[in-house]
């Protein structure tokens, strides 16, 4: 007995020592925003790394995602002769959950990966020591313009996945000789169920992911120690950390919101 509760209290320490660094990180890199002009070259390569590199993935995955939702829903409502407000929910699942879940998903498998791996090659080859050496601050010249960036790309990602995802379901809505729900009759029903209260929880959603994303991929790259290998670790490990908070902080702040 005395074992586990020696096990399990390691693993709390340790946890917490992980959530301490973490916030601190968090902290340092917002105190260096006001360093953020100096450094807007930087943040506008990673603008377009993270926010216009995925676009073409975004839309094809929002556009199918908005299908499969439409025609999903649509043939269990069709037997029920309901499929008249398809247009509502698939408006709002896309703008409260999936569009920036999954956007979420795609930025942290694409671009988080990206920054861990980048970053950890750096520490393992000691280029941070030299940023350190040169009296230039690692949190400011590598994590700064990634967060920012990451601030800005995942909401706009976000929208235009929403609106995507949207298209799609009401193409298949359409043209579904099942369902054949006349475009109009789709705008009216989104219209009617899709508030700018929707739209502004979504945001909120999106601009924590993008946050998360930045934060968690940034410290798993400083942290990367064990060549090649720990480099592989590193940009695995972002991945799964920044999945498992994007999911715990979507349930938190779906029951904040509601």
């Amino acid at each position: 007995m005395i074992r586990i509760f020696e096990f399990l209290g390691r693993k709390l320490l340790y946890f917490f020592h992980i959530a301490g660094e973490v916030l601190l990180l968090l902290w340092h890199t917002i105190v260096s925003f006001r360093e953020a002009p100096r450094n807007r070259n930087s943040i506008f390569a990673q603008v377009a790394i993270i926010g216009c590199e995925t676009l073409p993935v975004a839309s094809v995955m929002a556009f199918f995602v908005g299908m499969v939702l439409a025609l999903q829903t649509g043939m269990e409502l069709a037997k029920y002769g309901t499929q008249d407000i398809i247009g509502s929910i698939v408006g709002l699942s896309m703008v409260r959950e999936l569009g920036p879940v999954m956007t979420s998903f795609l930025v942290a498998g694409r671009a988080g990966s990206a920054m861990a791996a980048e970053i950890g090659v750096m520490k393992v080859y000691e280029e941070i020591d030299a940023l350190k050496t040169l009296d230039i601050d690692p949190v400011r010249y590598l994590v700064m313009p990634r967060l920012i960036a990451a601030l800005i790309c995942v909401p706009a990602l976000t929208i235009y996945a929403d609106f995507v995802g949207i298209s799609g379901g009401a193409i298949i809505s359409h043209m579904h000789p099942r369902l054949f729900i006349s475009y109009a009759t789709y705008i009216d029903s989104l219209q009617t169920a899709l508030k700018f209260r929707e739209i502004f929880d979504g945001l909120i959603k999106s601009f924590t992911f993008g946050g998360i994303i930045a934060v968690i991929c940034c410290y798993v790259g400083l942290k990367t120690k064990g060549g090649a290998r720990g480099i592989g670790i590193s940009t695995t490990r972002s991945v799964v950390l920044s999945f498992m908070l994007i999911l715990v902080a979507d349930y938190v702040l779906t029951r904040l919101l509601m």
